[in-house]
């Protein structure tokens, strides 16, 4: 099964290329035919060296690429590099690598292997591992759940992990279903759109190490983006008959 991982960045040269290089390492390890898999660097309009250091990175590597997307928004950065894809299997990961790399190993064998249609990570099972999180973001990271699932009437149990694995098959469906946002709120769409279309989704705890020195998030403002995006998906929730 051939793959592509996306990574949607925005002004990250300072730590772009080490983790890229990093990823490239642990993939070449693991899947050492390396004309089954790709990275692809989704670069949303960044005002830095980005870029500039992932196209250099694509010239040495042949297995790295760059998509330009010329506004912001990790949602539109996915659509348009899943929608040039030609890979069995597409999916993304932060660039900072928070999700312990093991576990892509784990979402590609219940992909390729067990039948699955769809895998995500998630922050809140209780066989996960959550290290270096603040109080804050965690009880903010769970009240936004448990509305999410009362709202929606969804079964997920963390919707904004950025660890997501699906055959590549079913994006269109699910955009055409509502996954429609160009923001974060994109990544909720997909799993709220599948579990609704009924497919096999698998729920993969992790070990997530937190970021948030680093971090971009704007906790009110994405709130309130987030809680008016709700109210258009649950528009698409198919009637129960």
């Amino acid at each position: 099964m051939t793959f592509e991982i996306t990574i949607p960045v925005l002004n990250e040269a300072e730590t772009l290329e080490r983790q890229v290089r990093i990823l490239h390492d642990f993939l070449l390890e693991r899947f050492p035919d390396s004309s089954k898999w790709r990275i692809v660097i989704a670069d949303n309009g960044s005002m830095d060296d980005t870029p500039h250091l992932a196209a250099a990175l694509g010239d040495e590597l042949p297995e790295v690429c760059l998509v330009r997307v010329p506004e912001k928004g990790v949602g539109l950065a996915l659509k348009t590099s899943w929608a040039q894809s030609k890979a069995d299997m597409v999916g993304y990961m932060d660039l900072d690598l928070a999700t312990d790399l093991r576990h892509f190993v784990q979402a590609y064998n219940a992909i390729a292997t067990e039948g699955y249609d769809l895998v995500y990570g998630t922050r809140l099972h209780r066989r996960s591992k959550v290290v270096g999180r603040t109080l804050k973001r965690e009880i903010t990271s769970r009240i936004f759940n448990l509305i999410v699932r009362w709202y929606l009437g969804t079964r997920f149990s963390d919707g904004m992990c950025g660890f997501k694995w699906l055959k590549r098959e079913h994006v269109a469906s699910l955009r055409a279903g509502g996954a429609v946002s160009n923001g974060w709120f994109f990544s909720t769409e997909l799993l709220a759109i599948a579990e609704w279309k009924g497919l096999r989704c698998c729920e993969l705890p992790v070990k997530w190490t937190d970021d948030a020195a680093n971090s971009k998030v704007n906790i009110p403002r994405l709130a309130k983006q987030y809680l008016q995006a709700m109210a258009v998906l649950r528009k698409n929730k198919p009637s129960k008959r």
